[in-house]
């Protein structure tokens, strides 16, 4: 009796909960078609669930250890009642051992929502969502525990009155019910719209069984081809939530509101109306027919209150009074912190590109100086405006060799637009007089170096950014050589990671990687160590977006530093402020973000900050007041190499 009622109630529920799981689908069907491949998806789910999102759930151990409990609990409860009830052997289905299997599971998935109610009732951070999440721990236990006590009474033979036992079931029941709910509207979304996420993830390749890392953003198609029939009007980037591929809006839903984006993210740290968990609803919200955030019950987007906001499935997104205001739009510096945090795999990056994207070519709506900075851009293929020549006066008494179409070197050196920045040049000619020290055979394209068109298209320019991009390429494969070198990650992002769509493919390497090389091969001497306490500030475009965060740190090792870690640091690390455009948007905070992060370069208590990227130097550099020095990282190269004179 016992176990045909408590069976018939958890079949029951599963039932429901896969009809609104169905209905829920339609909300994401709306969006724009997506290749997707179904079944090497669905075959792939279970490794990115076990390996990519526990990898990252695993960075707060107490939180891996009750999900690994709650999840692992539940799922094997599950299966054990189904085939109890579906009677896999008449004697076994009522067999005191599976009774009593069950109970072990039981008590493993109390033990994790016990855990889940101390975070949420007692630790309670500041980042976790509240409304429907509250309930979370009430259900979890309320299932749990009643049916422990009744799987245990069970495994005794059954010595408790049958009615008591029947309403610990209802409980139960009704527990569950209320977990399943959460599969649609709740908590746990993630459940079965995240599994479908990773299954059909817009970015494959990003999973330990694709490379393992996928940054680069995609093409957008700019023109009619003869595949494609023709391109409609408002097509170019997104306007509305349906404009968004249907996986990414089932992505959307996979968020299970855990705030870990939140607390990564350097403008919402520095008071810039962004949050990006905030952001990830926004889009939920904005599916429902008359759609509001009044319902969000977590943390605001700094200096905007819940409420106010309005939309819906075919409304625009952004708007002073729409979904999404255009300040949180451009307060993104794209530094991908968010999606290294997000244990769902959420690609917020790629939302806000594509956002940016309608606003710049279908409204001409970019924001503040970045505005100016494109028309220049797109007059002169630098983004000051300035003629290309300009570029080289720093190294006019360096006769640096230039490389001509047909001509071939080892390295050729791509300089980038901080070439015309005075504080820039100078880590440039520290390069320049290593790479010579060394006697590495390197040129230069001279004012055939165009800018690689990052900034244009993180504000949303892919039409100049695409210009720039076929006519480097032109200019690169009309040359020889074995590698391309920069010191400028958001170059070496571009060139090695979004350029071979456009027919580009070449070896491309950090300097930090090249002056290492040069040391561990001997090409370069260290004879005075730097001797200094010193800490490194990680570029997002080189740690995040392509995974180097060793050779830095072991080039500062090999010159002779004490090195002293950030809290927040390597592939975690917090951002300048630079990238994507931020600093030309003016969306003002309560802070810079750059101030912050000089805060955690004072916490380390070193005399000096090591940057890697021209960006970082600038912004850096900026903070006023007292702080440690700022230094690039190939100055400091070139000062531990001296030769004795």
């Amino acid at each position: 009796m016992i176990a045909t009622a408590l069976t018939t109630v958890v079949l029951a529920v599963l039932a429901i909960g896969a009809a609104l799981a169905a209905w829920q689908s339609r909300r994401w069907l709306a969006g724009r078609p997506a290749e997707v491949g179904v079944v090497a998806g669905l075959r792939a789910l279970p490794g990115r669930y076990l390996v990519d999102v526990h990898h990252v759930v695993g960075r707060t151990p107490f939180n891996a250890r009750f999900h690994a409990l709650v999840a692992g609990g539940f799922l094997a409860a599950v299966v054990l009642l189904v085939a109890m009830g579906v009677g896999i052997a008449g004697s076994w289905a009522g067999s005191r051992i599976v009774w009593l299997l069950l109970a072990v599971v039981l008590a493993a998935m109390l033990a994790g929502a016990l855990m889940v109610r101390h975070r949420r009732r007692v630790v309670r951070p500041r980042e976790l969502s509240q409304g429907r999440f509250a309930r979370l721990p009430l259900s979890l236990l309320g299932f749990s525990g009643c049916l422990l006590v009744v799987s245990l009474d069970q495994s005794l033979g059954g010595v408790m009155p049958e009615a008591l036992a029947l309403i610990l079931v209802a409980i139960a029941g009704l527990a569950m019910a209320d977990l399943v709910w959460g599969v649609w509207k709740g908590p746990l979304k993630h459940a079965v719209h995240g599994a479908l996420h990773l299954a059909f993830h817009p970015r494959p390749a990003r999973f330990h069984d694709g490379k393992g890392r996928d940054t680069g953003l995609k093409p957008l198609l700019l023109a009619p081809s003869e595949d494609a029939g023709t391109v409609e009007p408002g097509t170019l980037g997104v306007e509305r939530p349906v404009d968004f591929a249907w996986n990414r809006l089932l992505g959307f839903d996979a968020c299970v509101q855990c705030g870990r984006c939140e607390t990564a993210c350097p403008a919402y740290a520095a008071g810039l109306p962004l949050n990006p968990k905030k952001l990830v609803q926004d889009f939920v919200a904005a599916m429902e027919a008359e759609a509001s955030d009044a319902a969000y019950a977590g943390n605001p987007h700094p200096g905007r209150g819940v409420g106010k906001a309005h939309g819906g499935a075919a409304l625009p997104l952004i708007g002073p009074d729409a979904m999404i205001h255009p300040d949180t739009l451009w307060s993104c510096t794209t530094c991908r912190a968010c999606v290294q945090e997000c244990p769902m795999m959420i690609e917020h990056v790629d939302a806000v590109v594509d956002l940016r994207r309608f606003q710049t070519l279908e409204l001409g709506a970019t924001p503040g100086k970045a505005a100016v900075m494109l028309e220049e851009l797109r007059a002169t293929d630098n983004p000051g405006g300035r003629a290309l020549s300009r570029r080289w006066d720093w190294a006019s008494d360096l006769s640096l060799p230039r490389l001509p179409a047909g001509g071939s070197c080892d390295t050729l050196l791509w300089v980038g637009d901080g070439a015309f920045d005075l504080r820039v040049q100078r880590s440039l000619r520290a390069l320049v007089l290593l790479l010579r020290r060394a006697g590495v055979d390197f040129a230069v394209l001279g004012d055939e170096e165009l800018d690689c068109g990052d900034v244009a298209r993180r504000l949303g320019d892919e039409a100049t950014f695409q210009s720039l991009a076929t006519r480097n390429v032109a200019t690169l494969n009309a040359r020889r050589f074995n590698r391309i070198a920069t010191a400028d990650p958001h170059a070496l992002h571009t060139l090695r990671n979004e350029y071979p769509a456009f027919g580009g493919s070449w070896t491309v390497v950090h300097h930090t990687a090249l002056l290492l090389e040069l040391i561990t091969t001997g090409a370069l001497t260290v004879t005075k160590p730097v001797g200094r306490s010193v800490t490194f500030h990680d570029p997002c475009y080189l740690g995040r977006y392509n995974g180097e965060i060793e050779a830095p740190r072991a080039l500062l090792d090999a010159i002779g530093v004490e090195r002293r870690e950030m809290l927040r640091s390597g592939l975690r690390s917090s951002c300048c402020g630079g990238g994507g455009g931020a600093p030309l948007t003016d969306v003002s905070g309560e802070r810079r973000i750059p101030d912050v992060r000089m805060e955690h370069v004072r916490e380390t208590g070193a005399s000096l900050v090591a940057v890697a990227c021209p960006n970082c130097a600038l912004m850096l550099e900026g903070v006023v007041g007292p702080r440690p020095e700022v230094a690039e990282i190939a100055e400091l190269v070139l000062a531990a190499t001296e030769t004795a004179r």
